[in-house]
């Protein structure tokens, strides 16, 4: 580690408190990016293999020039009138089913996800919420119930009306139809009425990015999605992730799936790494959680936040970003695929699109996941110059999810990289 980020460790340490994360072992400082490149201090250049917040690219010119343009006219809050953010909402919703025709700008998907939650007790009368036991949707003291892992020790006794399902897992656990998934669902919402706390939604991801986003068929979440509408509960899809074409094949992920959410949940790609979030839904909904609740975000929706998202929805219409995933992520799936018959580490592989890894293992029989190797082979990818992570219930499950212009070419330098890693690297230290 250079004597430059020792110091900016210690400062981070003395100005913003113990505990702030950081990626990697030797940390990278970062002071420059374009498209989907950085470079640290040193002057290094890096791949970014990871961030889904610049969707079209680090400092893409066409955001950039829209946050100049309107901030150089006006920027305020939405108690004046103003129709960027009419215009993006029409033009946002427009991607979507009918039934998804009215929306809430906020500045954070963690807001969003409040707000969501919120619109379920609104609608249903009741509190009992539902969330897979290995995922992430937020920070707020509300949302960060429905992340089992980071329950704080104190959290305003809110925890009482959580309940957790088993995050899907394709490599150990065989539900081809998911039906499995949607009785454990089911079995959660009858212990919620049956407790007197009664069931008002079910909250996913509907790639399950963090679960270590398994291998699921088209239409995976059609039925638990009628074991939620029969219970009178709602389906809150959170697509901060996988939204805005990154499976490739949809705008949407659960689209894929199957399903119509009765509530969708946005934020980090929305504006390219401005800070937008969203609550998408049917009026009526929105209308019940506007008469419950007395709502008002200053900063969400403002017509620079707006000018930003627009431009993003120009970029991915202009560029057929979405079929540039569908192209690339085939090509990376036949890229790994060759690697998993070289490497015996590799478990498994998946992805759809721009979101693709592999899990690895000790042992492909026992499937004993590698957790400590895998962070052996981010790190070194790091040194590298490839930026990328890992996730899933075990952390074995490399994460490879760029921006949306990622290339073949920069795909294969990607895995060229990591079969040079891969071959250097012994499975225990």
């Amino acid at each position: 580690m250079t004597h430059g980020n020792v110091q900016l460790l210690n400062d981070r340490a003395r100005l913003m408190g113990p505990n702030v994360a950081t990626f990697y072992d030797d940390p990278v400082h970062i002071v420059k990016g374009e498209g989907v490149w950085l470079w640290d201090a040193d002057g290094r250049k890096y791949l970014d293999c990871y961030n889904n917040v610049p969707h079209v690219g680090h400092c893409n010119p066409r955001v950039v020039e829209a946050i100049c343009e309107q901030a150089g006219t006006l920027n305020t809050h939405t108690r004046y009138l103003h129709d960027g953010i009419l215009s993006y909402i029409e033009r946002l919703t427009s991607t979507m089913d009918e039934t998804l025709n009215t929306a809430i700008l906020t500045c954070t998907g963690s807001e969003a996800n409040d707000i969501a939650l919120r619109m379920a007790e609104a609608v249903t009368g009741k509190r009992g919420v539902i969330a897979t036991d290995a995922t992430y949707h937020g920070n707020t003291s509300l949302v960060s119930q429905l992340s089992k892992s980071n329950i704080p020790s104190v959290g305003f006794g809110l925890g009482r009306y959580f309940r957790f399902v088993e995050a899907p897992d394709s490599f150990r656990v065989t539900d081809v139809d998911g039906a499995i998934f949607a009785a454990s669902v089911a079995k959660q919402i009858e212990e919620l009425e049956e407790d007197g706390t009664g069931f008002a939604a079910l909250v996913i991801c509907p790639y399950f990015l963090n679960e270590g986003f398994p291998s699921h068929p088209e239409g995976w979440l059609k039925p638990v999605a009628s074991v939620v509408k029969k219970a009178g509960g709602l389906l809150i899809c959170d697509e901060v992730q996988s939204g805005f074409g990154r499976t490739g094949s949809h705008m949407w992920a659960h689209e894929r799936a199957g399903v119509v959410p009765d509530v969708m949940v946005l934020g980090k790609p929305m504006a390219n790494g401005h800070p937008v979030g969203g609550v998408i839904a049917d009026a009526e909904i929105v209308k019940a959680f506007r008469e419950g609740y007395r709502y008002f975000n200053t900063f969400g929706g403002n017509p620079v936040s707006c000018a930003a998202a627009i431009a993003v929805l120009d970029e991915i219409d202009d560029n057929d970003l979405v079929a540039n995933a569908r192209t690339v992520g085939r090509h990376a799936l036949v890229r790994m695929d060759a690697l998993a018959e070289k490497y015996d580490v590799i478990g498994d592989v998946r992805g759809d699109g721009l979101i693709f890894g592999a899990e690895m293992v000790l042992n492909r029989i026992t499937k004993q996941p590698a957790s400590e190797f895998t962070d052996r082979v981010v790190n070194a990818m790091r040194h590298r110059g490839i930026l990328l992570s890992k996730l899933g219930r075990y952390k074995n499950t490399l994460k490879i999810r760029p921006p949306m212009p990622f290339s073949i070419e920069n795909a294969d330098q990607l895995f060229d990289t990591l079969d040079s890693v891969l071959s250097e690297i012994p499975l225990r230290p």
